[in-house]
């Protein structure tokens, strides 16, 4: 092979061309530069990139997705009929970089040589780890909004990604007896599914896997034992003992698990059959005084700068008693402006809403108008205003940083108030609860407003 020569004519390093003696940039140049131009948009006099724009005016044009699907699908033999309707979904919800690279994604799927159905497309389009990728979840959008595919198992695959890691986390003597036990509860909750029952919840599964994985632990490092038979009630109540306020949650999990272990012969004795929560079902929780509320409600009703949606969050829940999820799942659909009123969660009929509560509604709903999207929910940040889903629950659990009180604390003192002033039976009916839920609330309270007064004693 010839070694690089100095070009005659531009003087650097290349391989010389045997026709014209030069570089191989040399021989055959590009073709030269258009003159700068007047950009139609800015009036800038710049290099021309396209549609009489200059390259930055270009970059953010709003037609750039529809050229570039317009290109593709002249590229392509047999387009797919939703494909132009796939380009108007994602110009309308992304900025116009991450739309014409969503169009070139898809190309890149249609190009290949698989099956191009909107499922197979949706299955191939997906990113390996824990998230499946903004383009994937975008397809998803877009084709179960259509009919066009079904939605994927991505949540199943996380839940089964956390419940992997939990049992990887028990001690290996003790691990066979809980995969048993983590198996037998899948099946049982896939059962539930398949009959229409309540199914437990991936929350509730893992829960349970974190009680054991710590249950196990402390065998293995506190009491020195690598077998679930030689488990005794003191050992389980030692381990009860590290988390006092976690006792009738952890007791449930153990009783559940010792009476799988008895029916399988892993365990002779349940060690947790005789033991008990030890504690009552009243309410230990804290509530808000009265001047808190009131500075609260000040707050939320004509501070500027409080987040809408902290103020919608807070006044529903210091108002109406609203929960996390119910304010999570609400959706614009569920708002009568006619009347004033909202349809929350399970609870059996709509709630009218007080006017500063409306206010503070509308708030939330002119700042939802502004992302321009098509969520359904009340609640869309930037993480939601391009799908359908609702705020994720670590956002609920966060919205009420900057006031100082958590969304539960708050709830809780509505609910205390109620069931203590009316009747809990008609409490529970306007919220859609369980009557013994609203039991808890009672305890260990008397009303001194109720109580005869003493006379004093006459001599």
């Amino acid at each position: 092979m010839e070694a690089q020569q100095p070009c005659p004519r531009c003087g650097k390093p290349g391989y010389l061309r045997k026709a014209t003696g030069w570089c191989g940039p040399c021989s055959h140049p590009g073709s030269p530069k258009h003159p700068p131009r007047i950009c139609r948009d800015c009036g800038h006099l710049r290099r021309h990139a396209g549609l009489g724009l200059c390259s930055a005016c270009w970059q953010k044009h709003p037609g750039r997705p529809f050229i570039r699907g317009e290109h593709f699908r002249d590229r392509l033999t047999d387009p797919p009929p939703w494909l132009d309707d796939f380009v108007a979904h994602i110009a309308a919800r992304y900025c116009v970089a991450r739309a014409c690279g969503f169009v070139t994604s898809l190309g890149q799927l249609l190009d290949d040589d698989h099956s191009n159905s909107p499922q197979a497309l949706l299955e191939r389009s997906r990113q390996p780890g824990r998230s499946m990728g903004s383009f994937a979840r975008t397809l998803e959008d877009f084709f179960t909004l259509r009919g066009l595919a079904l939605p994927t198992d991505q949540a199943e695959r996380l839940a089964a990604g956390r419940r992997r890691r939990r049992l990887g986390a028990v001690p290996e003597p003790l691990r066979p007896a809980v995969v048993a036990f983590d198996a037998s509860r899948m099946r049982a909750q896939d059962r539930a599914r398949r009959a229409g029952t309540r199914p437990r919840t991936d929350h509730t599964l893992e829960t349970a896997l974190s009680i054991l994985r710590d249950l196990a632990i402390f065998l293995v490092t506190h009491c020195g034992k690598n077998d679930w038979a030689t488990a005794d009630v003191h050992d389980i109540e030692a381990f009860l003992t590290t988390l006092p306020k976690a006792r009738k949650r952890r007791l449930t999990v153990l009783r559940q698990f010792f009476r799988f272990a008895r029916s399988h012969h892993i365990v002779l004795i349940d060690p947790a059959r005789g033991l008990t929560s030890k504690e009552s079902n009243g309410f230990r929780g804290r509530t808000l005084t009265l001047d808190q509320q009131r500075d609260l409600f000040r707050r939320w009703t004509t501070v500027e700068g409080v987040h809408p949606h902290e103020a919608l969050m807070g006044i529903l829940a210091l108002l109406h008693g609203a929960s996390s999820s119910e304010v999570r799942m609400l959706k614009a659909d569920d708002v009568d402006h006619q009347v004033h009123k909202v349809r929350f969660g399970k609870r059996p009929h709509p709630l009218p809403l007080d006017p500063a509560s409306w206010t503070v509604l509308q708030r939330c709903l002119e700042h939802r108008a502004a992302w321009r999207t098509d969520n359904p929910h009340v609640m869309v940040t930037k993480g939601t205003k391009a799908g359908r889903s609702p705020a994720s629950t670590a956002y609920l659990s966060h919205v009420l940083d900057d006031c100082g009180f958590p969304p539960r604390l708050i709830r809780s003192t509505r609910l205390v108030d109620l069931v203590n002033t009316m009747d809990p039976k008609l409490v529970a009916a306007a919220f859609g609860m369980d009557p013994q839920a609203t039991l808890i609330y009672l305890a260990d309270h008397v009303d001194e407003g109720r109580l005869p007064t003493s006379e004093p004693d006459r001599k």
